[in-house]
């Protein structure tokens, strides 16, 4: 069952409703993902969470069954536009995927999914969302 902070998805939305605050790109990427996989999860296979270097946090809860990603959310308490739109992306790229084709998912992707549309100063928000990622796969690995 998953759960869904109100706070979180009302600034979520709140972003969501101001695309001059990022690029194009990047507002209609978290604009339209954001909602479907927003949100913490109360039973996930396996979770993460980092904090990046300028303060933001990153979660991802991830249901794998047969080594397939069969759901997943991310979640960010103190992440600016950038931060949502880079988690948004990397869950809508891994869901459906193997745990293998997963880990292709690379900060380079989610830049060219955002059509480099992240500023220079919010490029690391790519590097966060996919090291929390892949520090929840490498927790699932290491259940095996």
């Amino acid at each position: 069952m998953k759960k869904k902070s109100k706070a979180s998805f009302k600034k979520v939305s709140a972003l969501a409703k101001n695309p001059k605050a990022m690029p194009s790109a990047v507002s209609k990427s978290y604009a339209s993902r954001t909602a479907k996989h927003f949100g913490r999860m109360n039973d996930p296979s396996v979770s993460a969470y980092l904090k990046g270097i300028c303060g933001d946090d990153m979660e991802f809860y991830i249901v794998i069954t047969n080594k397939i990603i069969t759901d997943i959310q991310f979640y960010t308490q103190m992440g600016c536009e950038a931060t949502i739109a880079c988690g948004s992306t990397v869950a809508q790229l891994a869901l459906g995927k193997s745990i293998d084709e997963a880990m292709s998912i690379s900060p380079q992707k989610i830049l060219k999914a955002l059509n480099d549309g992240l500023p220079e100063n919010h490029r690391h928000c790519a590097i966060l969302a996919v090291s929390t990622f892949y520090k929840a796969i490498a927790y699932y690995l290491l259940q095996d």
